[in-house]
């Protein structure tokens, strides 16, 4: 038997409503009257939530200063501005809110702001981070990537590759799931943010660094999101469904913070350093493209993943996965988005540093032919 180690979750505050506990969650870690940095997702500002969130801390007699100055897949340059806001602001603490942009940036502001460092400093664990910390809450409003639950934030650099951030430093102290916060998450988001979760407890159960133990949390995860995800997107207002997938992503992250990824991840990240993807869409069309040839010589990891999703075994995975993703809309064909680049091109960013690790994890040996031949496939199908 091969060793194995399980970090547990995060401190977890759950249920209808819990985001209104954040104010004394937070004055917990910091003490009373300290400063604190709201990163909210801008997307929110349509909700009440911000408001919400800002009202708690305020009554928990806390100083709130938010920044909301990103995008999706927030760049180096937008978690340095944060980091800085944080400095001069004095804060203590970051409470994060959004979705996994919000929440990498959140966690990685909490994680640098010791220091004058840029964030591409630390990638790759190139550095240290320093020792003193901000405290860390997330509070996700979507359900995928598991970010909450996780040490790692992925930001983008200049040159547009995706890199991560990594180490106790960026896990979170508090996590809060409130499956309300959910509710305004359009249909597509819905889909591409809960496929995500299905593709990180797949992967997490059935790669290299696959356990028994982790696998509690990676086979719940794979029932609770190929049970709720369909349900989910088609009323968006399904409390219960809503519950159940966000709990999967939760269990999902700590599936990965334990477990890795693999091929599928590979793939995601290089799709979208050429082209802007959601990263929801791209590991589920890494996933179509590899499960098939993932299989082969299968000792038992993906049977077990398969009979988790509620299959006779793991033959059915890949058609199975497949219909659930276009049953909920996902677009599979990248022929327009993607129009000009080569499988040559695909392959050559799937081989980056930055996705190595993903690679390695991968139970399957991946050569360098195999990588332009899943690079061919992802690009064609239809």
């Amino acid at each position: 038997m091969s060793r194995w180690d399980l970090a547990m979750s995060p401190h977890v505050t759950g249920g209808a409503g819990a985001r209104q506990a954040v104010g004394a969650l937070t004055a917990a870690r910091t003490g009373p009257g300290a400063a604190v940095l709201l990163v909210a997702d801008p997307g929110l500002a349509a909700t009440p939530l911000i408001g919400e969130v800002t009202a708690s801390l305020a009554a928990a007699g806390l100083g709130v200063t938010v920044f909301s100055d990103f995008t999706g897949d927030p760049t180096a340059a937008q978690v340095d501005a944060a980091a800085d806001m944080a400095r001069r602001t004095g804060a203590r603490a970051v409470v994060a809110l959004g979705g996994g942009s919000a929440l990498d940036l959140g966690k990685a502001v909490g994680a640098i702001a010791g220091d004058t460092a840029p964030a591409v400093a630390y990638q790759l664990c190139e550095r240290d981070f320093p020792a003193a910390t901000l405290a860390r809450i997330c509070i996700p409003t979507t359900s995928g990537t598991g970010s909450e639950a996780t040490r790692t934030a992925i930001v983008t650099r200049a040159d547009k590759a995706k890199v991560w951030l990594w180490g106790d430093a960026i896990k979170a102290h508090e996590i809060i799931l409130d499956p309300e916060t959910t509710l305004s998450l359009p249909a597509h988001l819905t889909a591409q943010t809960g496929i995500d979760a299905l593709v990180h407890a797949l992967e997490a159960a059935t790669n290299g660094n696959a356990n028994a133990a982790n696998n509690l949390y990676a086979h719940e995860a794979i029932r609770l999101a190929s049970r709720n995800l369909e349900a989910a997107v088609a009323d968006g207002s399904d409390l219960a469904a809503r519950d159940g997938l966000q709990r999967s992503a939760w269990l999902a992250g700590i599936a990965i913070d334990n477990g890795g990824t693999a091929v599928a991840h590979t793939i995601g990240h290089a799709l979208a350093s050429l082209r802007p993807l959601h990263h929801g869409r791209s590991v589920a069309l890494g996933m179509i493209a590899t499960l098939a040839w993932n299989l082969a010589d299968d000792d038992g990891r993906f049977d077990a993943a398969a009979r988790a999703m509620g299959l006779a075994g793991a033959r059915d995975l890949p058609e199975a996965f497949e219909r659930l993703t276009r049953s909920v809309g996902i677009k599979v064909s990248l022929a327009d988005e993607f129009a000009g680049v080569t499988p040559d091109a695909l392959a050559a960013q799937m081989a980056r540093p930055e996705n190595a690790a993903m690679r390695l994890s991968n139970r399957r040996r991946i050569e360098d032919g195999d990588l332009l031949v899943f690079a061919e496939r992802v690009l064609t199908q239809a």
